[in-house]
């Protein structure tokens, strides 16, 4: 039985906005009036089709991208529901990547809010053509006009308006399409409305904004401007490939009007969709890791992207992808490109939130799910056998917060460490770090809430009580000065006995220091430290005192301390070591007693040569609305940070400024407090910097009161 829907006949769309703008809400309604469901359900109520999930359902918003569909007069609407809080981007960054066409929703009482500016910026590395919709006119607070100019001054003057509400609040009821020159009046409860003429008083205004709007489409092609000098107009066949073509190029942005609530202007929306909304194979090819190009085309070599996994109880992984050449279908083998392994794709799905429907096959431009692919993941690319194609992977954002993470329960490190394994599987912005440096085990994530969920998963599905913990930092070591020293390691106990004299020069390294003035170099040694920084290590060694074969033997032991730093237990980085003079006998001498006394000497110069403590500064970059920029610049002065800059971009500030990272603890909670949920952060590794005194002088305390306790 062949597919249901052609390429041409699929449309792939994905809801993007701030938290609460109604995204759910506007994605239930496409259901309901497509016929799919019987009776809307409601965030508050809690039975929405999207947020079908228990978590998103205790917490009241979505959490996770979600997979629906609706057939409308003839077309397959794919619709992925995402959340709008910027702790899930790695879902929203996951639709996108599959996505033909996204639906931004404004919030008419709110505006455009930070969260729109975070998702903009995604849509535009994905280049996606991009419809604004203004929802919840119906508010009491709504204004479209200001929220149509703020859209306008952050995204550009691109966003045209097709459509404009006849009134705005409570009796939000009617809307003016300039598209189509209609007036949608509705009733109370939304769904159908009437189509009749504009009225008279609203002529004018109407028109005015029909011309803007075949101006705008006709602008960016040659073909209909000549056709729009030559008649005035462009017909309804003329705008539509227009408007396709301008938001292919990201020309142009149409505007719609909604009450997602009321379920007014969902239908309309939808007859765009359909009739002008790009489909896959409308698109540029994607592109190959290896240089070629693959054009959507149902004939063409079978090729699917997994872009998201889910684990479900008792069934296992259920993989989520996007058909972009060829047609698959159920029992066909295909080969994954990253791990060269054949996989079966056993059952083919059609999925409805929660719900599965079994399909035979899925043509190209389509999104459908499989189970059970045992060796295949996120960011893989399936094709047919003796293919050579590879899609280009999700790049998916850094963390932006890290929590130390161990059982509650002893014994239940495996159990956890499993865990730990499938979240990684399901969510790619969940990194974890065993760190033997900090023996902790680490989890890095984007913030609060999804440190939240991480926590919820673990403990709720894998049944591991867990708890948090503030990381350890990665302090580093270093000296100010130069410092030598000499260390004699005798030991006599019957038999053979161990001796060892080593005459050590300490000095900091920097790059482009000149050679030892002093002392005569035999050999020279430049080793980068796994941990970052060098050590350089001479031979001066003249007149034999000490054997060449007993030099390894000096730079073990010195390495053996830099992994543990005199002053904190970190690493050591960046220092000059000269071996210059030492003994050493003719039967007691051997490899372990030098590298006892290369230890011992290297830990007594260190001491002495004004040792530093360094720490890792992070660059901080802040996105928050204008009036709250004084707040969030006071918080971070508690917090040892440098502000570099201060930005105005639109209604918002970017502050940028370096910041130590151990003043980052729960700075993810704290900026939400602050800001009301309305800002955001990115951070990036940038240097190792001293330490202020007091602070290395309390961390080396801490340090030698820990060292007793533990020899005690």
């Amino acid at each position: 039985m062949p597919a249901e829907f052609d390429t041409n006949h699929v449309k792939n769309i994905v809801l993007l906005g701030h938290a609460g703008c109604g995204k759910t809400t506007l994605a239930e309604c496409m259901l309901y009036e497509a016929g799919i469901i019987n009776r809307r359900g409601t965030v508050a109520a809690r039975n929405t089709v999207s947020d079908y999930h228990e978590l998103e359902q205790e917490r009241g918003n979505s959490i996770f991208s979600t997979l629906l569909h609706t057939k409308w007069r003839g077309y397959k609407i794919n619709i992925m529901d995402t959340p709008g809080y910027d702790d899930f981007a790695g879902e929203v960054i996951s639709a996108l990547r599959v996505a033909d066409t996204g639906i931004m929703l404004l919030n008419a009482a709110m505006g455009v809010e930070v969260g729109t500016d975070i998702l903009w910026q995604y849509t535009e590395a994905f280049r996606t053509p991009m419809i604004f919709a203004v929802n919840q006119l119906d508010h009491e607070a709504a204004d479209f006009d200001r929220t149509v100019q703020q859209a306008r001054d952050h995204f550009g003057s691109k966003i045209v308006v097709v459509q404009y509400p006849l009134q705005q609040g409570a009796g939000f009821h009617e809307i003016v399409d300039v598209l189509r020159m209609t007036l949608y009046k509705f009733k109370d409860t939304g769904g159908k409305p009437e189509k009749l003429p504009i009225p008279d008083s609203e002529r004018e205004k109407a028109e005015m904004l029909h011309k803007e709007l075949v101006e705008a489409v006709a602008s960016n092609d040659e073909t209909l401007m000549e056709h729009y000098f030559d008649k005035g107009e462009l017909d309804e066949d003329e705008m539509k490939d227009g408007l396709r073509k301008a938001m292919i190029n990201h020309d142009l942005f149409p505007l719609f009007c909604l009450s997602a609530e009321r379920n007014m202007g969902s239908g309309r929306l939808m007859g765009f969709i359909d009739n002008v909304c790009p489909s896959s194979n409308e698109l540029p090819g994607q592109q190959t890791i290896r240089g070629g190009k693959l054009t959507c085309d149902t004939n063409g070599p079978t090729c699917l992207f997994v872009f998201k996994t889910v684990s479900e109880p008792h069934v296992g992984d259920l993989s989520f992808f996007k058909v972009y050449s060829g047609t698959v279908k159920s029992g066909m083998e295909l080969v994954n490109e990253n791990t060269n392994i054949n996989e079966k794709i056993s059952q083919l799905y059609v999925v409805e939130g929660n719900k599965r429907t079994n399909v035979n096959e899925l043509s190209a431009g389509d999104i459908g799910a499989t189970l059970k692919l045992k060796n295949t993941h996120v960011n893989n690319t399936l094709h047919e056998k003796g293919k050579d194609m590879e899609l280009y992977p999700i790049e998916f954002p850094a963390p932006n917060m890290s929590m130390a993470i161990e059982p509650i329960q002893k014994g239940e490190e495996e159990k956890l460490a499993q865990a730990l394994h499938q979240l990684k599987e399901e969510d790619p912005t969940v990194l974890v770090e065993v760190s033997p440096e900090l023996k902790q085990t680490i989890i890095h994530c984007q913030g609060d809430m999804h440190l939240a969920v991480i926590k919820w998963k673990i403990e709720h599905l894998h049944k591991v009580e867990v708890k948090f913990s503030r990381p350890r930092i990665a302090y580093r070591e270093t000296i100010r000065k130069g410092s030598d020293s000499q260390y004699r390691h005798k030991k006599q106990s019957g038999g053979a006995g161990q001796f060892a004299e080593v005459h050590m020069r300490i000095e900091p390294w920097y790059e482009g220091m000149p050679e030892p003035g002093d002392l005569t170099v035999r050999g020279k040694e430049s080793i980068d430290l796994p941990w970052g920084g060098k050590l350089v290590y001479y031979n001066c060694i003249v007149g034999g005192t000490i054997d060449n074969r007993f030099m390894p033997s000096i730079l073990k032991g010195v390495m053996e301390k830099m992994q543990e730093g005199p002053l904190t237990g970190s690493f050591v980085r960046d220092v000059r070591v000269s071996v210059f003079d030492g003994k050493m006998h003719p039967v007691d001498s051997n490899d372990i007693s030098f590298k006892l006394a290369g230890l011992q000497a290297f830990r007594q110069a260190f001491k002495t040569a004004d040792p530093l403590l360094l720490e890792p500064i992070y660059q901080l970059q802040v996105l928050c609305p204008e009036e709250l920029t004084g707040a969030v610049m006071g918080d971070l002065q508690t917090r040892r940070a440098v502000v570099e800059g201060l930005e105005t971009e639109g209604h918002f500030s970017r502050i940028t400024a370096r910041i130590p990272l151990a003043e980052m603890h729960e700075y993810s909670s704290s900026l939400r407090s602050i800001t009301q949920g309305r800002a955001k952060f990115k951070m990036q590794f940038a240097e190792y910097a001293a330490v202020p005194f007091d602070v290395q002088k309390k961390l080396t305390e801490e340090y030698s009161k820990q060292a007793v306790l533990e020899e005690v």
